[in-house]
């Protein structure tokens, strides 16, 4: 054993160098198949090198392995709900409450304003849950059997709920990023939220009017949306009432009453259930393979719909995409990923490479834009490799708070930086635990839903932008240390 000594810059990368190559080519070679174990194990053997680096530098196998264990249990909850939300997608199917949300908005929602209608559906339901998780995970399953439905490209409609949900997550109070961010910089909640409306106001907009655009002027397939078929195939499989409604309102008011989203979405998952049984013992019998319901083929109707999922469209491709859940078991692949990815990330933390490439990048910043932009790049980098959103917010955070107050920054800058790139970024990489969930709820891979992601990646442009053009960088007011904030902005 040697002592514990400071890696070098090469060093530090090496892992990352290699993640990147390796997947690069592995996803050449299987495409989409790449996250069927490839791509897991390829972040195996990068943590593994990462591992095996860190004992030249005084590390040992028990220091990597505790990095990695503190990693993956950081994780758990998000696994559990992963695992009930795959439960809350069958109980859903099962009652008709997916259905009844497709055959209701194909009724209301007309093809030229979906999009922009997805976006702000999401923003709002992230605004008052605080959670862009729970939001894909109730009205987000909704809008993909919706745009489906009117012949919208999975994928788009899947970047237009991330964009609402993340601009929701970003802006509500309630969100534990949103109160995490300022938390680490130094600053109040409210200024903290105040100061992102400089950039998320215009990233937003932008992603709407965009999106307006695709749905008036865009290649969509309306031959399925415009036709009746689907509404009328779905009639006469589930008995379709507004009764079904109370599930969701009872889930999301759970989600706002702040209840523990694995128990709100617990209670969802049964919910539907109960309902199924009530509103559609036909579909719960088909699922049971038996002709008539008894208190055994209920129990097993249900319960297979909750953990092995169902596929009620039958022969009929289109139906098949909409009324199709895998249950539990259909989220295991993405629990697999992100088991896999904590190791990587878990490795290179305990091994002290992450920390060595942050300060590299602060040594870069000569000024306020260049440090503003060192902090996104930092939070990016770490969503690329720690695979986690809280440790993108958490580790520049404490790196940069002192360097931004003696460079005379005021610490909503700093606060503002994280969001920024820490918190919506995430949702873009597929090996992180964000991407990777966004991928498993919404059944479209995070390559396909990036570029239609918009608000997620115009986000730490547009904070870099207003960096380096100097709009409101707010500064610290020396004269005004006494007061409540002890800053000011400065255009």
């Amino acid at each position: 054993m040697v002592a514990t000594r400071r890696p070098s810059l090469g060093m530090a990368l090496t892992p990352v160098i290699f993640l990147i190559i390796a997947l690069f080519i592995n996803v050449r070679i299987f495409g989409d198949a790449s996250l069927d174990g490839s791509n897991q194990f390829i972040l195996i053997i990068s943590g593994l090198i990462a591992g095996i680096m860190a004992i030249r530098f005084g590390k040992s196998w028990n220091d990597v392995f505790e990095g990695v264990s503190r990693s993956i249990m950081e994780t758990s909850k998000a696994i559990l709900i992963l695992l009930m939300i795959g439960a809350l997608a069958g109980g859903w199917l099962i009652s008709g409450v997916i259905p009844a949300f497709i055959y209701y908005g194909i009724q209301v929602l007309d093809a030229s304003y979906f999009l922009p209608a997805a976006i702000v559906i999401s923003a709002l339901i992230s605004l008052a849950t605080g959670s862009s998780w729970n939001t894909t995970a109730t009205v987000g399953l909704a809008l993909m059997g919706i745009g489906g439905s009117l012949g919208f490209n999975p994928a788009m409609t899947a970047g237009a709920v991330i964009s609402g949900a993340y601009f929701g997550d970003k802006m509500s109070p309630l969100s534990d990023t949103t109160n995490l961010a300022p938390a680490m910089a130094g600053t109040d909640l409210f200024t903290h939220i105040r100061y992102m409306t400089i950039t998320t106001v215009p990233s937003i907009l932008i992603t709407l009017v965009a999106f307006t655009l695709m749905g008036l002027f865009g290649d969509v397939d309306t031959s399925v949306g415009a036709s009746e078929s689907i509404s009328v195939k779905i009639s006469q499989q589930f008995n379709i009432t507004p009764w079904l409604m109370l599930v969701p309102v009872i889930t999301i008011g759970l989600i706002i009453a702040k209840v523990d989203a694995v128990i709100a979405i617990l209670v969802g998952a049964i919910s539907g259930g109960i309902f199924g049984l009530i509103f559609q013992p036909d579909i719960v019998a088909q699922i049971a393979g038996v002709t008539e319901l008894d208190a055994s083929s209920s129990y097993l109707g249900v319960m297979k719909a909750l953990t092995v999922g169902a596929d009620l469209g039958g022969t009929d491709d289109v139906l098949s995409d909409l009324l199709s859940s895998g249950g539990m078991s259909g989220m295991m692949g993405t629990i697999w990923l992100i088991i896999c990815a904590m190791f990587f990330g878990g490795a290179m933390q305990s091994a002290g490479f992450l920390r060595r490439i942050s300060q590299a990048i602060v040594s870069l910043a000569r000024n306020a834009a260049g440090l503003i932009t060192s902090t996104i790049g930092t939070g990016v980098f770490l969503n690329l490799t720690a695979s986690d959103q809280y440790l993108a917010i958490v580790i520049p955070g404490k790196m940069y708070k002192d360097i931004y107050q003696e460079r005379g920054l005021a610490p909503q800058n700093l606060s503002r930086s994280l969001e920024d790139s820490g918190t919506v970024t995430s949702a873009l990489i597929p090996w992180n635990t964000c991407g990777a969930y966004q991928a498993g709820v919404l059944g479209v891979a995070t390559g396909e839903y990036f570029i239609y992601a918009m608000f997620n990646w115009l986000s730490p442009i547009m904070s870099i932008l207003f960096a380096w053009l100097g709009i409101k960088i707010a500064k610290i007011d020396t004269a005004k240390t006494s007061s409540s904030d002890g800053n000011s902005e400065s255009l």
